[in-house]
């Protein structure tokens, strides 16, 4: 072990405050994987750790993940900055033996202090040879991985949610323990897998596209898109971790698709101070449509306004493969609170004017998005609210997705890709 690692446990040790290393056991080193995971993102394995602090027999270096984890949970901005910094070696210090209180001979003397610059130097040589190796082993890791030596896939297990998702993975050539699957693009859904399996099980609550992520430490080495579909109508309300699930006929109407109040009240979801989020969704049971060339209209209402919920925000999803198209309605006067979302921009009524998706929710709310030339245009109740340019990319919608403050109402939706009608509902 060179010093500098040495110094750097010590380091951690102290600020642990858990005794001497020498008598942690297993589920000490399994808290300190979970600091370490929270403090800095890397998940060091409690065998990493045992092998690290001289627990297990191990006669490699760390890897430069794991330096730069430790060192960043020691404090310091990464290990290449700690072995700069000169007062680490000052950090532990070593015992100074009681010089003899005796006057000894002039031989003796010479002899003694021959004994400690032999010391002394073979000290600095292994200083510095732990640090050219260190400094080694940190440009060894640095160099690229080849995502070619890894494969990710995965397999559905049913449709409908909430759905389970295999991934099957081989990731043993990895440098690093430090290996995960990412769910989608949120970094909350990151799991640490061990890099010798080849199965990793994942659940998902909600539906729409994800892209599914196989990472090195914190490089991506594979990833695919992922599409979660509904089995028909999906009814929720919004809860983390696992949302609340409504049946379909405590939401599907004669003619609309309406949660009551009571049927909220009789989930135990509190509607005050903070109204909850009511979300309806159909995804992946139509074919998918061109943004370049489709016409999609709906009528929606919310009559919910109690407590914080008197802006009656109410939000529109087309779902693509790509960014969705977000349209977000308001009463008139909570123009600044509204968001507009149009695939690869988004606008807010903070900054642009979004007075035309101010409605009177005591009616029904007509809203139309079209493709027109080289644009999308967005209308309500028949006037033109706003437009944004189409993007670049091939963008396909394949689902439907209306989210209210509290609770509402949608009833007349219909989408037409190239002139022919894809999808209508009530």
């Amino acid at each position: 072990m060179s010093p500098e690692l040495e110094n750097l446990l010590k380091i951690i040790e102290q600020k642990l405050d858990w005794g001497s290393s020498e008598t942690w056991q297993s589920r000490d080193f399994e808290t300190l994987n979970q600091q370490i995971l929270d403090k800095t993102g890397v998940s060091l394995s409690a065998s990493t750790l045992r092998r690290v602090w001289g627990r297990v027999e191990y006669n490699h270096l760390p890897s430069a993940t794991t330096l730069d984890a430790l060192a960043r949970f020691g404090g310091f901005e990464s290990w290449r900055m700690f072995t700069k910094a000169p007062a680490q070696k000052e950090v532990v210090k070593t015992e100074t033996p009681e010089q003899p209180t005796t006057i000894a001979p002039v031989v003796a003397k010479k002899a003694h202090l021959k004994k400690y610059w032999v010391a002394a130097v073979s000290l600095l040589v292994l200083v510095i040879t732990g640090a050219i190796i260190s400094t080694l082993a940190f440009k060894s890791s640095e160099r690229p991985i080849d995502a070619g030596n890894y494969t990710f896939t995965s397999k559905q297990l049913t449709r409908g949610l909430p759905n389970s998702v295999v991934f099957t993975y081989d990731a043993g050539a990895s440098p690093v323990d430090s290996v995960f699957i990412q769910q989608s693009w949120d970094p909350n859904t990151k799991t640490l897998v061990e890099k010798n399996l080849h199965q990793h099980t994942a659940v998902y609550y909600t539906p729409g596209y994800y892209d599914a992520k196989l990472l090195i430490g914190d490089k991506i080495v594979q990833q695919h898109r992922l599409l979660i579909p509904t089995d028909g109508w999906l009814g929720i309300i919004d809860n983390m971790p696992v949302p609340v699930y409504l049946k379909r006929d405590e939401y599907i109407q004669k003619d609309s698709i309406y949660c009551p109040i009571k049927n909220i009240q009789q989930k135990n979801v509190a509607l005050q101070p903070k109204a909850p989020i009511v979300r309806f969704y159909n995804v992946g049971n139509f074919d998918s449509v061109d943004v370049k060339d489709f016409n999609f209209s709906a009528d929606v209402k919310n009559e919910f306004n109690d407590g914080s919920a008197a802006c009656q925000l109410t939000g529109i999803y087309l779902v693509t493969d790509y960014n969705p198209i977000f349209i977000q309605l308001g009463i008139k006067g909570c123009a600044g609170e509204l968001n507009l979302g149009s695939m690869d921009k988004m606008v807010s009524g903070k900054k642009a004017d979004l007075s035309g998706f101010g409605v009177d929710f005591s009616q029904w709310a007509t809203v139309n998005c079209k493709s027109s030339g080289n644009n999308i245009q967005y209308f309500v109740n028949g006037k033109l609210a706003y437009q944004c340019p189409l993007p670049a990319r091939q963008v396909h919608i394949v689902g439907v997705q209306f989210a209210f403050e509290g609770t509402g109402a949608v009833k007349n939706i219909t989408l037409t890709g190239g002139g022919k009608q894809v999808f209508k509902a009530f």
